[in-house]
């Protein structure tokens, strides 16, 4: 019984496979509850117990939290010191200087997370290379740690200035703080990250020092409720890079853990995608707080080492330094907040109800209307089975608070509801083109993957706009990413930086560097149980033109390097350049990074088939109702629910689908197959496209 638990702003999902009836029809129990900050594990408990499983028979159990974004975001880490290489206090108060608000007079850098007087200074110094030029000056130690202690510090990040060439300093410096300060969180640079650039990684570093503490006790809080509800083994951590890992080695980077439940999303498209034979596809994640996407090109997600928290158009946020499937995140989900900034414009998020008080319709209390109570004044959401009839909705509020709100645009409650959700999806349109036009890539060559409580119903208007082809609506689709968690491999990444020139490159050098990450990456994965034929090894590489400052990552082929094999590195690198930046220059080539993903292979749950509906047979409708499809009209639409429909039936637009906790639109003009996997194949009924628009 393999199990999964995504936590979430909002709500907390379950997904529970049941491994030994595989082939039967109905071996997946999802359910989905309030998430109980800031105690998040007694949400997860809760949603044990509504699938009425007993944690005693879970074989694997995969979770996926919010928890360090969170901390991150409001601010509610550790207080955090800094040792650094004399001469270096200064690094992250200095940061970058490519400022992106360029004429703000008032601009202002971020404020670091720790403040001067914590950021401490100590005697060492090695060159680029790893050459040690000033000896550690380890007796400085102590009366560091004494005045922490002083200061009531809870973690202390160490990052030397070039301590990814050789991290011997780092690691004597942090032994020694440990053995004097028991009580303090210590996080030193080359355990997170072993890549250049001193801000990047002083950055790095800190947040990941800012949260320990607070991962550590979450993480050992929820490994202990486990344990005591009959867990017979350790739960595994989601990461941001799309594997799972241990809870010990969640505990020790909690950073990883950063973008934990999106990435899972996007692997849950990604394992679809391989099941329906797909390998281009765009996943869309609409929950009750956020909204995220990303692009899978060839069955390959993109993942970057890059990556910032609270990054805008004008601002430049915090840098983080660990691997990420790129993802494009915006604050537009079911429970975004429809408000007027300062200049009387309407906007939609980022600010969330999220599940206390939440929507208007909830009756606990709140009073601005939400995307989720637009969609049920106009009909797309059913009122007499709200959340799977869980919570009767107070329409009356509903109505009160969009008259409220048209009645400063002049509109009555029905167009103020309409504009609403037109701004939402005018703002996940936005979200798309970001993952798809502005890198390269033509929407029109991909499928879009909707999941999550609104992914469904907005997911015809983007396709509409976007001119994607086709949309697959997977099954259980309000749960999915934590349905993406169960298809997840154990994964590590390795990133080592070496500036070298390929064109006087020894590829003896080159493989020796890759064959140093690989027997890393084999022993620690064999200490994680993994046998030697359950691992996966891959190869990639960031690439500039020499004199480029900024690189791109290319996969390579896993095989020894030969000077002809190098060559052809180059040739892989000038194509993905020109793709994404349309021009390759007759320069030489360097490689800055070296990156090994080593992967342990799980056994992943496929999906049970649905029974075939007999020729002729027509789906069940569950009743009619009048539904507004905005500039399409509103139209008596058919209801049909998703439990009750065969494989192979055919809805043709207008029609909505309602499962317990999301609904799908399909308007008119629009029509679904369902396919023996249970999924929604929704296409136009006239496939003619016309021209993008890119702007």
């Amino acid at each position: 019984m393999r199990v999964a638990t995504d936590v979430g702003g909002t709500f907390t999902d379950i997904v529970v496979f049941d491994d030994a009836v595989r082939e039967s029809h109905g071996t997946i129990r999802v359910a989905k509850v309030d998430s109980t900050p800031p105690d998040f594990e007694a949400g997860v408990l809760r949603a044990i117990r509504k699938t009425g499983v007993e944690a005693s028979g879970f074989d694997q159990f995969v979770h996926g939290s919010t928890v360090v974004i969170n901390a991150l975001l409001s601010r509610r880490g550790a207080r955090t010191g800094l040792i650094t290489t004399a001469g270096f206090r200064d690094v992250l108060e200095v940061a970058r200087a490519n400022r992106p608000d360029l004429f703000n007079f008032n601009f202002r850098k971020p404020p670091p997370f720790v403040p001067r007087h914590l950021r401490c200074e100590i005697a060492e110094r090695v060159d680029y290379k790893g050459s040690v030029i000033t000896p550690l000056a380890l007796e400085e130690v102590a009366p560091l740690a004494a005045y922490f202690q002083e200061q009531k510090v809870g973690a202390v990040a160490v990052c030397f200035l070039h301590a990814y060439a050789n991290p011997d300093h780092e690691g004597q410096v942090a032994t020694r703080l440990r053995e004097l300060c028991p009580g303090i969180s210590v996080l030193a640079s080359h355990e997170i990250t072993r890549e250049w650039r001193e801000y990047e990684r002083t950055s790095t570093t800190v947040l990941s020092a800012y949260v320990h503490p607070l991962a550590h006790r979450y993480l050992g809080s929820l490994a202990d409720k486990l344990q005591t509800a009959g867990l017979p083994g350790s739960p595994h951590i989601m990461q941001s890079n799309g594997g799972i890992t241990t809870i010990e080695s969640a505990a020790a980077n909690p950073i990883c853990m950063v973008e934990s439940g999106p990435a899972s999303g996007m692997l849950g498209a990604l394992a679809l995608g391989k099941m329906l034979g797909e390998r281009n596809l765009i996943g869309l994640d609409v929950g009750g707080t956020t909204a995220k996407c990303s692009l899978v090109k060839d069955a390959t997600p993109h993942v970057m080492n890059e990556y910032y928290i609270e990054r805008t158009r004008t601002y430049p946020g915090y840098p983080i330094r660990t691997p990420v499937i790129d993802i494009v995140e915006i604050g537009s989900g079911g429970g975004s907040i429809a408000k007027f900034d300062a200049g009387g414009k309407l906007h939609v998020g980022p600010q969330s109800a999220g599940a206390a008080p939440g929507p208007v319709a909830y009756g606990r209390g709140g009073v601005e209307p939400t995307t989720t109570d637009a969609h049920l004044l106009i009909g797309r959401i059913n009122r007499r089975n709200f959340l799977g009839g869980e919570v009767t909705p107070d329409m009356d509020a509903v109505r009160a608070a969009f008259s409220k709100l048209g009645a400063a645009l002049g509109v009555d409650a029905i167009e103020a509801a309409r504009g609403v959700v037109r701004i939402a999806n005018a703002d996940l349109v936005s979200a798309l083109k970001l993952v798809s036009i502005n890198r390269g890539y033509d929407p029109r060559d991909f499928k879009l993957v909707a999941f999550g409580g609104g992914g469904p119903m907005h997911a015809v208007a983007l396709a509409s706009e976007l001119l994607i082809p086709e949309i697959i609506v997977p099954i259980n689709a309000a749960v999915f990413s934590a349905w993406g968690m169960l298809m997840s491999d154990l994964r590590r990444d390795y990133v080592r930086t070496r500036v070298v020139r390929l064109d006087a490159a020894d590829p003896g050098e080159l493989d020796a560097v890759f064959g140093e990450m690989s027997d890393t990456a084999l022993a620690e994965l064999q200490a994680e149980g993994v046998s030697r034929d359950r691992m996966v090894f891959e190869r990639w590489a960031d690439f500039r033109y020499k004199g480029q400052e900024h690189t791109v990552k290319v996969a390579l082929p896993v095989e020894p390097v030969t000077t002809a094999a190098a060559a052809e590195w180059v040739e892989r690198f000038h194509a993905e350049h020109a793709r994404e930046y349309a021009f390759r220059l007759e320069a030489p080539v360097e490689i800055v990074n070296f990156h090994l993903v080593g992967k342990g292979l799980v056994h992943a749950p496929g999906l049970p088939r649905l029974a075939e509906a007999p020729a002729g047979d027509e789906p069940p409708e569950a009743g009619r109702r009048d539904v507004d499809f905005d500039q399409l009209g509103v139209h008596p639409t058919r209801i049909y629910i998703r439990d009750r429909l065969a494989a192979g039936h055919v809805l043709t637009g207008p029609v909505v689908v309602e499962e317990p906790a999301t609904t799908v639109v399909i308007p008119p003009g629009w029509q679904s197959r369902v396919d023996s996997l249970g999924n929604l194949r929704v296409t136009r009924v006239n496939q003619e496209q016309g021209e993008l628009n890119t702007a």
